[in-house]
Parts: structure tokens; C-alpha cells; sequence
């Protein structure tokens, strides 16, 4: 590995913050659609608009591995895994025990039984937003063959790989006959689990993002000139990409009778519209934050968010819970101004949080490497 450090990218920090309120969004739009008759233009800024969010986080993971690096210099797979398990593996192992707790405790369910919790690990299904970790973890074991992949990597390449994770992720989440044969399998048996949780833990679904975050960052002097000579078009491919899947969401629901959760089963990241967004989104969104920068105020919102939103990622389904029995307890339904509060009073109750803890963890380092990853340096 290179032994000068590359000078920090706000962009990169920037986007964590935008695509953590994404992943939000998501999981607020989840709990909107309890309402029988949901705004459609609401669902699709909960659902659709936001669908870049978690593949970019694979965009930004890949570029920061990759950035300032040379893959012909020495590499110890050993000393990579040793800190991607203190940064990754640790808090992943600590939140989903947290949340198999007070998940059993809120819900009333009981502690699972200790020969499920593998599987329960294994997947990510301690809490509806960490099989992300779980599949990050595959791409840190996956590192010599993206190393590999990378040092070979060309133009005609990628643009081939774009049309193989295409074709993947569309048989995938479309293929009727493969979707059928994992139903018919027998519940409880090892192959149906495999199967039916193939979107936990499979980083097949997003080698195309992967691999663009890490050819950009290798690419590095070329990429920010690109960004400065085309920002305009790259800026028009983002919201062309957008407005591509919005239609599709729009005529899925308006045109063909879809209700709003079939809808977001379909114009999902893993379509086809879905992964030219994500590609499209990352380039824009790496451009116009290059171009904010940080000496203004909208700058240093982004930048604060992103240095917090590991936590709030990690948190803010507690948030959303509590919030919730407040707003149903009071006997409201989940209309639209009060799903926007919601979606408002989570990111800022969990931003609260995240500070309070990173400075609980300045003074007392085991929290912060047990929650977000961060140990003190000897």
C-alpha cells in the first residue's frame, strides 16, 4: 500500500450523510405505506427517489479501499482483515446483539434460541438494516479478487460488467421459475434459507458499483477532471436516470393497476432502470459535492452527517420505533405531514445521539469501538 496519504475527499463524507437520510427514507416510507391511502408523489420521495442509497454506501466503500492506493505495491490481506474486523465486524456483532435483545424485550418474543442465532448472524436478520454490514463483510473477504479485477480492469470491461450485473440481478428478482422453485423448497431446510435470503449476503448483486468506486478512485486525477469539464452532464444523466425510473413507478401504479408495495417490489435498485440510477446518481452526487465543498453551510450540514452516519445508520431503526408508538399512541394515523415529521425527528434524534456517544467514546474509547468501529490509536 502507498505509504503517502491521499488528502481527504469531502465529497465521499458527504455522500455517507445523503445516502444515510436515503436509507431513512426508505424505512419511513416502509411504515407510510400502513396508511391505506398513501400519497403517491410521498412514496415515491420515500421509495424511489432514494433508491441509490444503499448501493452507493458499495460506491464509497470501494473508493475510499481504493483511493491513493497502488495495487502493485505489498499487500497484507492479513493486517486489511484485522482492521476491516475492528471497523465492521465488531459493531456489526455488538448492534445485532442489541437488537435481538430489545427486539425480544419490546416485542415480547423471547430471546431466539441460541442454535438460530448463525443463521440470524449469518444473514444479517437481527435488525431489517444490517444485512448491509453482512454484505460488506463478503467484499472485504472478497479484496484479492477485486485487487485482481482492478489491476486489469478497462473502459470496454466495466461496461461489460454493467451489462452482466443487469442480466444477474434481473434473473435474480424477475425470473418467475427461479423465484417459484426457492418458494416450493421446504421451510426450515439450509438450501431454502440460502436461497430466500440471496439479497442478505450476496455482494454478486452489486460488483458493478463496487468495482466503479474502486476504478474511479484509482483513477483518481481523471475522474476529478472529468467532474470539472462534464459536471453538467453528469449532473443531467443523474436526474435522466431519475425521471426513467419515476416514469416506471408511475405507470407501474397509474397505468398497470400496481398497488404502491408492488411498485417499490419492482422499481427497486436491482432493476435494470434501478442500476443505471445508482451509476448515474453516484457520479452526480460525487460531482456536486466535489463542487460544494465545505466553506458554506449546506457543505458542513453534509459533512457532519456523514462523519455521524455510521451511528445513525446503525440506530435509527430504535428511533423509529419509539416515534411510532408516540404517534399511534396518541391515536394518529400516518398521514403525510406527520411521516415527514417522523422522517425529521429520526434524523435528528439519532444525530443527537451520534454525537453524544462519539463524546461519551472520546473519554471512554471502548464505546466507540464497539459502536461505530473507531479504536484509539496506540
Amino acid at each position: 500500500m502507498s505509504s503517502n496519504k491521499p488528502p481527504r475527499l469531502s465529497a465521499v463524507e458527504a455522500i455517507r450523510g445523503i445516502s444515510m437520510m436515503g436509507v431513512i427514507g426508505i424505512h419511513i416510507g416502509a411504515e407510510y405505506l400502513a396508511n391505506p391511502t398513501p400519497n403517491l408523489h410521498l412514496v415515491a420521495l420515500f421509495d424511489i427517489g432514494t433508491r441509490f442509497s444503499v448501493p452507493i454506501f458499495f460506491f464509497i466503500s470501494a473508493f475510499g479501499l481504493f483511493y491513493g492506493q497502488n495495487l502493485s505495491a505489498p499487500f497484507s490481506y492479513r493486517d486489511f482483515l484485522r482492521r476491516r474486523c475492528h471497523a465492521v465486524v465488531v459493531p456489526y456483532l455488538v448492534w445485532s446483539l442489541f437488537y435481538i435483545v430489545h427486539d425480544a424485550w419490546h416485542y415480547g418474543t423471547g430471546i431466539p434460541p441460541l442454535l438460530s442465532w448463525p443463521g440470524i448472524l449469518f444473514f444479517g436478520n437481527a435488525k431489517y438494516q444490517l444485512y448491509f454490514m453482512v454484505i460488506l463483510i463478503w467484499f472485504y473477504l472478497l479484496m484479492p479478487l477485486w485487487r485482481v479485477l482492478l489491476r486489469h480492469m478497462t473502459r470496454p470491461l466495466l461496461g461489460a460488467v454493467f451489462i452482466a450485473q443487469v442480466a444477474f440481478d434481473y434473473w435474480s428478482s424477475f425470473d418467475t421459475a427461479f423465484n417459484l422453485y426457492v418458494y416450493s423448497l421446504p421451510e426450515g431446510t439450509l438450501l431454502r434459507a440460502l436461497l430466500f435470503y440471496r439479497l442478505n449476503y450476496w455482494p454478486l448483486h452489486y460488483v458493478f458499483i463496487f468495482l466503479l468506486g474502486g476504478w474511479l478512485a484509482l483513477r483518481w486525477s481523471a475522474f476529478r477532471t472529468l467532474m470539472e469539464r462534464q459536471a453538467r452532464r453528469l449532473y443531467a444523466f443523474g436526474v435522466l436516470s431519475l425521471a426513467l425510473l419515476l416514469a416506471w413507478y408511475y405507470k407501474l401504479i397509474l397505468v398497470d393497476g400496481y398497488t404502491p408495495l408492488e411498485t417499490i417490489y419492482t422499481a427497486h435498485q436491482l432493476s435494470p432502470l434501478g442500476i443505471l440510477y445508482t451509476a448515474c446518481a453516484s457520479l452526480a452526487l460525487f460531482a456536486l459535492f466535489t463542487h460544494l465543498g465545505t466553506d458554506n453551510l449546506l457543505g458542513r450540514a453534509f459533512q457532519l452527517l456523514g462523519k455521524h452516519s455510521y451511528f445513525i445508520y446503525l440506530a435509527h431503526p430504535v428511533a423509529i420505533t419509539y416515534l411510532l408508538m408516540l404517534i399511534y399512541g396518541r391515536g394518529h394515523v400516518l398521514t403525510a405531514p406527520i411521516a415527514l415529521g417522523l422522517y425529521a425527528a429520526t434524523l435528528l434524534l439519532t444525530l443527537a445521539g451520534a454525537i453524544i456517544m462519539r463524546n461519551i467514546g472520546d473519554h471512554i474509547p471502548i464505546v466507540n469501538a464497539l459502536t461505530i468501529g473507531i479504536w484509539k490509536r496506540k
